[in-house]
């Protein structure tokens, strides 16, 4: 499993994320099994929302009750959450920032969060007060390191106006067919082509630039949850002979080589699993360090619709 050289992180953190947005209903043992198959692939990332239930900080309660971490082995793992979603509205206030942390704290049974996201850009946010929690929260050992999803370079810069921490992440949809940040690159200056509109500002370089660690969620659907392109062979026929030839070749799976289309690009971004599922757990990890060659990798993009000019 590859790790991530991150200022300040420690330990330094899996390449390979797993998310913890559907465990709301699960039994204990099944969370245990699911949490011990992430460790065993050498994952040591996890992912919650103080909105993923239900009811709020559900998921974050059912790990917490679950999974009952030695001193140790909290040390050993990398415990993130997010803030700022409250439907039908978002909230960057201090006094909310502030009181959900508390309370996935509770929810979790930790004493800090190794990382903390604001969820999704409020535009009624105030960066002086989100400065003012972010310090209070830092003074008081509550978070280790600050980050954001789905956020643009802009919106990043305007936080940085009063923030003083380092702005280490940022978590945005990715998968091969749904990769807006890399393919209006690819089709620069290209008049008339769809692909070349620059949605997310130039948020793949700008990571770049900045040194923050891109987090790519829903790494295999087709788009907006619009369902799994792996083994839909009515809409992405071409590409699921790639997946399934590279999965030979390397002998993973093609879940595996969906994870290492990500991973191989060398902005080092962390895939963000979704799944239950302690085998597709395995298999995703797999796609860790594969070394997909430039050609694999721009065929799979060209047999995912997109064009390279």
């Amino acid at each position: 499993m590859k790790t991530l050289a991150i200022p300040g992180a420690s330990p330094s953190p899996s390449n390979i994320v797993l998310g913890l947005m559907r465990i709301a209903e699960m039994p204990d043992e099944d969370i245990r099994t699911l949490y011990g198959a992430a460790r065993d692939a050498g994952i040591n990332v996890f992912d919650h929302a103080d909105i993923y239930g239900p009811p709020r900080h559900g998921c974050e309660a059912r790990f917490g009750q679950a999974v009952k971490l030695s001193a140790a082995e909290r040390e050993s793992i990398v415990i993130q959450s997010k803030v700022g979603i409250r439907h039908p509205f978002f909230d960057f206030s201090k006094e909310h920032i502030l009181s959900s942390v508390d309370e996935s704290l509770a929810a979790l049974n930790t004493e800090y969060l190794d990382v903390l996201l604001l969820h999704r850009p409020d535009t009624l946010m105030e960066p002086a007060e989100v400065a003012e929690a972010f310090d209070a929260l830092e003074a008081a050992g509550k978070v280790r390191s600050f980050g954001v999803s789905n956020h643009t370079p802009g919106q990043v810069e305007l936080l940085k106006t009063a923030v003083r921490q380092p702005l280490l992440y940022n978590q945005v949809q990715l998968s091969i067919t749904h990769s807006p940040i890399i393919a209006a690159g690819i089709s620069a200056n290209m008049s008339g082509q769809d692909q070349s509109i620059d949605r997310d500002n130039g948020i793949l370089d700008y990571s770049r630039l900045k040194g923050m660690t891109l987090q790519a969620w829903s790494p295999f659907q087709k788009g907006f949850f619009d369902g799994v392109f792996i083994g839909d062979r009515e809409h992405y026929a071409e590409l699921n002979d790639m997946l399934e030839d590279l999965a030979a070749k390397y002998e993973v799976t093609p879940t595996g080589i969906a994870v290492a289309w990500i991973t191989r690009h060398p902005a080092n971004i962390q895939v963000v699993l979704g799944t239950t599922s302690p085998t597709r757990v395995a298999e995703s990890a797999a796609g860790s360090e594969i070394p997909l060659t430039r050609e694999e990798w721009y065929r799979l993009f060209i047999a995912a619709g997109h064009i390279v000019p």
